[in-house]
């Protein structure tokens, strides 16, 4: 799932970082991804392989990976293109865990994880980034079209910005529906077409926009069975009220994903100006 530093989001995703590193939390990972890079969203490693054709990163270049997480996939990123990766994020559980998992592989001289609230503006120089990615956490920032700036004013020319939409509306929801999807902090609901706009708003150009809703489904459900499979033990780490809590955010993912009322888009955009 993505990140979002809101008050009512730490129960959801504090009880997964505190443990990221615990043998349990893998297995959950392993089964649910299929291959466990340390990623706490809806990506799956041959999902971001493909991603990666799109990047066109190499030794040399840097990322900027937006709501990094535990910096897992950024990590991979580093380790199979060459670059150098600057992850951020508002969670400082996932960012020590980051920092430990860049000196487990060997790539903490190639990696640079800061504790930033990326609903703000970023401090970094215009024009540092030669691509810049956030995955399943853009609906997250409730003024898109500030953020999306934002990230084209950090891009070099002609560098690529990669985000996923894990909520654009296609179909019709119940108000329960949207409480439950929307309960780890503040959450950006937009119907399909929204982010073609502010990206051409902001300057950049569209390159790819594709439906990624069947992996989002898939990774929800094999989420909530491999959680479902080690209840007692998940009980008592996280207690009852956030394991339910994200038993049901799961399956609520999993069913209007399926059903293709909540889905996900990836969108490449390129830098030209």
């Amino acid at each position: 799932m993505a990140k979002s530093d809101s008050p009512s989001s730490a129960g959801h995703y504090d009880a997964n970082y505190g443990n990221f590193q615990t043998e349990l939390y893998a297995q959950i990972r392993q089964e649910a991804f299929g291959e466990d890079i340390g990623q706490n969203s809806w990506l799956t490693s041959d999902e971001q392989d493909r991603f990666l054709r799109w990047l066109e990163l190499a030794p040399g270049k840097i990322l900027l990976d937006v709501a990094c997480g535990a910096g897992g996939p950024a990590l991979r990123i580093a380790a199979a293109t060459g670059c150098s990766i600057v992850g951020i994020d508002a969670h400082k559980e996932a960012l020590t865990t980051a920092g430990s998992l860049a000196a487990q592989r060997g790539l903490a001289e190639r990696a640079e994880f800061r504790f930033i609230d990326a609903t703000g503006p970023l401090l970094f120089s215009d024009n540092s980034f030669d691509a810049i990615t956030c995955i399943d956490a853009i609906n997250h920032f409730s003024d898109r079209p500030r953020v999306i700036a934002e990230w084209a004013r950090l891009l070099k020319l002609g560098g690529r910005l990669l985000f996923t939409d894990p909520i654009t509306l296609t179909g019709p929801l119940t108000n329960v529906e949207v409480a439950v999807r929307s309960s780890a902090g503040v959450y950006l609901f937009v119907p399909h077409g929204y982010d073609e706009c502010v990206i051409a708003q902001c300057g950049l150009q569209l390159l790819v926009c594709e439906d990624v809703t069947a992996n989002m489904a898939k990774v929800a459900e094999a989420r909530h069975t491999a959680r479902a499979s080690r209840s007692d033990a998940l009980h008592e780490i996280e207690g009852d009220q956030a394991y339910d809590g994200q038993q049901e955010f799961l399956a609520v993912a999993a069913r209007v994903a399926r059903e293709g009322r909540l889905s996900r888009f990836v969108y490449v955009a390129k830098k030209l100006s």
